[in-house]
């Protein structure tokens, strides 16, 4: 198996690739290992088109999200908005639309090639108040209760640690801000011949974990309202399915696609406005500080 290092390495390789690669190229992909295997063509398309949002930069989309989490975050003029694992730019440029010329966006990358990539859309379109930090998610090298807004698309399933990441997120939110993520989750399992075939063909699926878990991750570093704001099937293909499947197994796998399968959701969770009725997300989510004068003995 695996450490922790080696697969923040190959996830860093595999986007210090696509980062060198013209728009199409890196398009065709969807994830840190590529969208079509080695026994076959068929791409799995996880991203959603943002050509019709307002601040879309075309040089900035490089194809590897899974949902539209700007779209969703309630961000308002002036904002400082956070997008943890940036990339080309693509989401700190739409986020930049919303928050105007008096807010801040900052985009958070592990992978040098794509900080340098993004710096570079950013000088193209002359925008001053756009940053791209290198850092990792899980310590990242921001200060606490920074943001009012924090945006990711498909980046958390690539973390090892998740718990740690949703803390750090919790840290670097001002109290009462928010964030919208998208990301890939699991339901239900897997049949046995695509574990690994959901590596292969939908890369970020290598770090997907079920959706109730993840959730309980988000609740657990302190987060209340958690709402899951747009969820669907990432569909794969007969074409890679028979690569994998018997005749049989498909069948079954398409009639229990509801209770289990690959999916893209985008979740909104928000950081207690009041910091007496909040848990430290360092500590035992359960045990909640005291929140009056009367309460404690």
């Amino acid at each position: 198996m695996e450490t922790a290092e080696q697969i923040k390495e190959v996830v860093r390789q595999k986007y210090g690739a696509i980062a060198e690669q013209s728009q199409s190229e890196a398009s065709n992909c969807c994830g840190p290992t590529s969208c079509c295997g080695s026994d076959t063509n068929v791409p799995i398309l996880m991203a959603q088109a943002y050509d019709e949002l307002t601040g879309y930069v075309a040089e900035a989309d490089l194809g590897l999200g899974c949902g539209l989490p700007t779209q969703f975050a309630q961000i308002r003029p002036g904002d400082t908005v956070i997008d943890l694992g940036s990339g080309a730019g693509n989401d700190c440029f739409v986020a930049r639309a919303e928050t105007g010329e008096t807010g801040r966006v900052i985009g958070l990358d592990m992978t040098p090639a794509m900080i340098d990539r993004a710096r570079k859309n950013a000088r193209a379109l002359g925008y001053s108040n756009v940053e791209f930090v290198y850092g990792d998610i899980e310590e990242m090298p921001l200060p606490e209760n920074l943001a009012d807004v924090v945006v990711s698309n498909c980046v958390m399933n690539l973390v090892p640690d998740k718990q740690k990441a949703f803390t750090e997120t919790y840290r670097i939110l001002k109290p009462g801000g928010h964030f919208s993520i998208s990301d890939i989750v699991l339901k239900g399992e897997l049949p046995e011949g695509l574990q690994r075939d959901a590596e292969l063909y939908v890369g970020c699926v290598s770090g997907a974990i079920q959706k109730d878990a993840y959730l309980q991750i988000v609740q657990d570093a302190g987060f209340t309202n958690i709402l899951v704001q747009k969820e669907r099937e990432i569909a794969l293909p007969d074409e890679v399915l028979q690569n994998y499947l018997t005749a049989s197994e498909i069948n079954d796998y398409r009639q229990l696609n509801k209770s289990r399968g690959i999916y893209s959701i985008t979740v909104f969770a928000q950081k207690p406005a009041s910091i007496a009725n909040t848990v430290d997300p360092g500590t035992n989510p359960s045990a909640k500080t005291c929140c009056g004068p009367d309460c404690c003995n």
